[in-house]
């Protein structure tokens, strides 16, 4: 049995070659890896002995020869293949071992030039993982060292891998180069001028018993970083399978959680905040979300971006919740969440970076792909339009509603005061219906004055202005933007309500 082992990434290599040598496999290596793998003091026979020919071109040329290809394509089974072979002079190779050249980590590398981008696109090393995964039934093919002690095993017990095996690691090796390649393809559209092909790259993560509807096949994929904010990356502690709803929500939850660096608790009800606040503490902070609605609350999800302590276990402890999210969790919260058995509890990184984030929404014969909205702006004097300017207690209402009402259904509003929702109006198809919703919130909750109202997307009438002061708004931040500005303006100024334009829409569908 000949094994041919030529590899970018060497972990763990020297001791699965070593097992292999001790149940009698001949091994040939090419360059680094045979220089590796002698200086172990594992004997290997070059690739050069075996094809006749020298590595040529900076290695660039060494296993693109019959004496190779015809090794691992020619079929067992068919005479005509193995007298080919047999007229040429070539020896049955039973198992490639071969990674790839890490291109991907090349051109991530900051001021990387084209040149060296080039010099690791791997040529032959996808074309010996495909004649291998081609062959499959004869050949074993190994591209990732996650699969060498389960191959050794196997070669251990029975003497080959397993026809099973052999099938898995065939798959295994064409996704490794078709994903290889996408990789190189996108990086030389792109230095080329051509358009821009989206290839996507996604592991399954789960299956999903079902959709937004029992009568729905849905499952979860996780892209192979998932990076901070984010479900693909969570740890479950406890609780339930999630759903597809469950993390449709916990990811609108964490996106509100991102715009936050004071502590903040959200609740969440169908992708909208339903009651939001931040604190001094982060117990604090849950309170004021609570009782910001406790009825929508109900069945809900919520997010902490602190630690959560005892103290916030205990005040969840009596509601029906469906999912709790935070950074991290003291024991004693952990043992007071788990008298909640269905209860799902997620541990997720919410490192802040900079990065941008790819959002993809799939449609009817194509997706839709931008970067999330995590534009944060900060609320000042300056952008008044109002000749009644803010208080800086205003103006930190002016913020805080202007952070959450961005992850809010358009149309959007969003009615707080003292650091936390009163009343949320999402998915009107006018806006003054969404701010009656908030508005009407508000009043039932007790709130009839000192409110500050942000809405997500211009006001195009006068009449939300007018609405707002009847149920005693003092501040509204909006984007500005509408060829009735001057009119919602004046409205503002002849009912003593101070305005903000940010200049920016947060519309969310």
């Amino acid at each position: 049995m000949r094994a041919l082992v030529s590899v970018s990434d060497k972990s763990g290599l020297v001791p699965f070659v070593s097992a292999l040598k001790g149940e009698g496999w001949e091994i040939i290596a090419t360059g680094g890896t045979r220089r590796m793998l002698e200086d172990a003091g594992i004997a290997t026979t070059g690739i050069s002995d075996v094809t006749g020919f020298p590595e040529i071109c900076d290695g660039r040329v060494k296993t693109l020869h019959p004496k190779v290809h015809g090794a691992l394509l020619a079929r067992r089974d068919v005479p005509a293949h193995m007298k080919a072979l047999e007229d040429n002079g070539i020896g049955l190779i039973d198992l490639v071992c071969v990674n790839l050249y890490p291109f991907a980590r090349t051109i991530a590398s900051p001021g990387v030039s084209m040149e060296d981008a080039i010099e690791n696109i791997d040529i032959g090393g996808p074309s010996m993982l495909r004649s291998a995964a081609k062959n499959w039934n004869d050949v074993t093919v190994v591209c990732d060292p996650e699969d060498y002690d389960a191959v050794i095993a196997e070669i251990r017990s029975q003497g080959n891998t397993s026809r099973e095996t052999r099938l898995r690691l065939s798959a295994k090796a064409y996704t490794h180069t078709a994903e290889y390649d996408c990789c190189i393809a996108t990086y030389m559209r792109t230095q080329a001028g051509l358009n821009p092909k989206l290839f996507l790259e996604y592991e399954l993560k789960q299956p999903l018993r079902y959709g937004e509807n029992p009568h729905q096949q849905a499952a979860f994929y996780a892209a192979a970083e998932p990076g901070s904010f984010s479900l693909a990356g969570a740890v479950q502690i406890q609780g339930k399978e999630l759903s597809y709803n469950n993390i449709q929500d916990a990811n609108a939850a964490l996106n509100v959680v991102r715009d936050f660096d004071a502590p903040f608790c959200v609740a969440l009800k169908h992708m909208n905040p339903c009651g939001a606040a931040v604190g001094s503490t982060i117990e604090e902070a849950w309170q004021a979300a609570y009782e910001a609605d406790k009825v929508s609350i109900y069945g809900g999800i919520v997010a902490v971006n602190r630690e959560l302590t005892e103290a916030v276990a205990e005040g969840m402890k009596p509601i029906f919740l469906e999912i709790v999210i935070a950074p991290s969790f003291t024991p004693g919260a952990l043992e007071i969440l788990s008298s909640k058995k269905n209860l799902r509890v997620l541990k997720v990184d919410m490192t802040k970076s900079s990065a941008p984030v790819q959002q993809i929404v799939g449609v009817n014969g194509g997706v839709l792909v931008q970067q999330l909205d995590t534009a944060v702006e900060s609320i000042d004097l300056s952008q008044c339009v109002t000749k009644l300017k803010p208080s800086e207690s205003l103006l930190s209402e002016l913020d805080f509603g202007w952070k959450i009402v961005k992850h809010v259904k358009s149309n959007a509003i969003a009615v707080v005061k003292d650091g936390h929702t009163v009343g949320v109006g999402a998915g009107q198809t006018n806006r003054v219906g969404s701010a009656k919703i908030a508005l009407e919130e508000a009043r039932a909750a007790g709130f009839t004055s000192g409110l500050v109202l942000a809405s997500d997307g211009f006001l195009p009438f006068a009449d939300t202005v007018e609405l707002a002061a009847s149920y005693g708004v003092a501040a509204i931040v909006q984007p500005g933007g509408s060829i009735r500005d001057e009119e919602s303006v004046a409205k503002a100024d002849e009912l003593g309500i101070s305005m903000i334009f940010t200049g920016v829409r947060h519309f969310k569908h």
